[in-house]
């Protein structure tokens, strides 16, 4: 008797719709068994790294804010952290709240961009957003208001919302003006009944359940709810300086993709939202757990699809804590600190919407930059999606139709709200059966 021929089946799709970037998924089966799966990223790398050889401390952050458009100041507040570091700048309260504004402002608006436009259409069954909005245009409604505040807060100190200009290392370029700091106080209190409302949404949103066992990673601090620095912490209890970075956290290269993979001692790792509720969640303050608690919310979730929670109330404690701050009178004084540029290595880390940014400069005694090193969340979380593709697909199961697998793939990878254009740039998807 002959025996069945196999079929094989290659699928191309152009791209993975409601991402940012582009790139391509190769899925290769046999039977029910995923032998091969390369997420890979095909576009040139950006070379920011040697854009910034030879630049002088003062151009660094304006430079860097051209990484991301959607999040330039966590870009910016990294490097001229580790500067002022290594310069000996210690900001006066004042300015750490300011900047603590922004990084609000800026997880504000990114998270709302990923919820409402490229991940609530995955959830209420449309194929983008512009269809949603003609049966759910309140969805959309929420998401505009919710990201008008979050540009408002970064524009109070940066001057504009992309690639915002007013950071520099010792401080500001300038302080806010009075008026302006009131009007933003105000989109900030319209906007928290709204964030209050997504978390709920979350809530009542039918989430499939693909848990598995995962290491995360994110900044944590002793008394708060870790964002623009902090002790490097992981999910098995490592607890780092920057500076210990390297020693545990090593790039490499894969043959199918531009972009470098990230490993923490040899394994995949998640950086992100969930990371961070994962490991801070009992350091919001007691309102935000409390809302979190009535919508049935737990952590730590090992359920990557419970990311669109963490995002949600990663909002709103980000509109909570920029209430508070802005309760307080508008800021008077020195805009910045006196700058004395040293030679010698920094370090530093902060928590971008997508998740924990490294960066790694070393200059001279001028403060120009004679190398340095970025690494992006979206490169970080790169091995660790591809390990999520083939616990989850296997689960999902392989004898769905390449159509049903393909969205499946979409779906999981806006979990992580990849940026790739942050590091080069997503998704063809291509499928053979054996």
């Amino acid at each position: 008797m002959k025996k069945k021929a196999r079929r094989r089946i290659a699928l191309k799709v152009p791209f993975v719709t409601r991402l940012e970037g582009e790139g391509s998924l190769e899925l290769n089966a046999r039977g029910d068994r995923i032998d091969r799966l390369h997420l890979a990223i095909f576009e040139p790398p950006r070379l920011f790294e040697k854009f910034l050889e030879g630049r002088g401390y003062q151009e660094v952050p304006d430079l860097n804010a051209r990484i991301c458009g959607i999040c330039p100041m966590a870009y910016q507040l990294t490097s001229i952290q580790a500067m002022e570091r290594l310069f000996g700048i210690a900001l006066p309260p004042p300015l750490a709240q300011l900047r603590l504004l922004m990084n609000l402002g800026e997880w504000v608006q990114s998270h709302a961009l990923h919820i409402h436009f490229l991940a609530a259409p995955d959830f209420l069954g449309f194929d983008h957003a512009l269809d949603m909005a003609k049966v759910f245009p309140e969805v959309l409604k929420r998401g505009m208001l919710l990201q008008e505040a979050g540009n408002a807060l970064m524009a109070l100190l940066g001057g504009r919302s992309v690639h915002p200009v007013g950071l520099q290392v010792g401080g500001f370029g300038r302080l806010p003006d009075h008026e302006r700091w009131h009007e933003v106080r105000g989109l900030v209190k319209q906007a928290l009944p709204a964030a209050e409302a997504l978390v709920r949404w979350t809530a009542e949103l039918t989430l499939p359940d693909y848990s598995h066992d995962f290491i995360w990673v994110s900044l944590t601090e002793p008394d708060g709810y870790a964002i623009n620095g902090g002790r490097i912490t992981s999910s098995h209890g490592l607890s780092l300086d920057y500076s210990d970075y390297p020693r545990h956290f090593a790039e490499h290269q894969e043959p199918h993709s531009t972009a470098l993979y990230s490993l923490l001692n040899g394994q995949d790792y998640l950086v992100g939202p969930l990371a961070r509720m994962n490991n801070s969640f009992e350091r919001l303050p007691a309102e935000v757990r409390v809302l979190a608690r009535e919508c049935g919310f737990a952590f730590p979730s090992r359920n990557m699809f419970t990311s669109i929670r963490a995002r949600a109330l990663e909002i709103y404690w980000a509109l909570f804590e920029a209430n508070r701050l802005l309760a307080q009178p508008c800021p008077n004084g020195e805009a910045s600190l006196p700058v004395t540029p040293t030679a010698g290595e920094c370090f530093f880390c902060t928590e971008a919407p997508r998740g924990m940014i490294y960066h790694y400069y070393r200059l001279d005694e001028q403060g120009r930059v004679l190398s340095c090193s970025i690494i992006p969340p979206t490169s970080q979380n790169q091995a660790r999606i591809e390990q999520d593709l083939r616990a989850s697909v296997t689960r999902f199961g392989l004898h769905h139709s390449d159509q049903e697998l393909k969205l499946f793939c979409e779906r999981l990878i806006r979990n992580y709200d990849p940026c790739i254009s942050c590091s080069t740039h997503f998704l063809q998807f291509r499928l053979r059966r054996e």
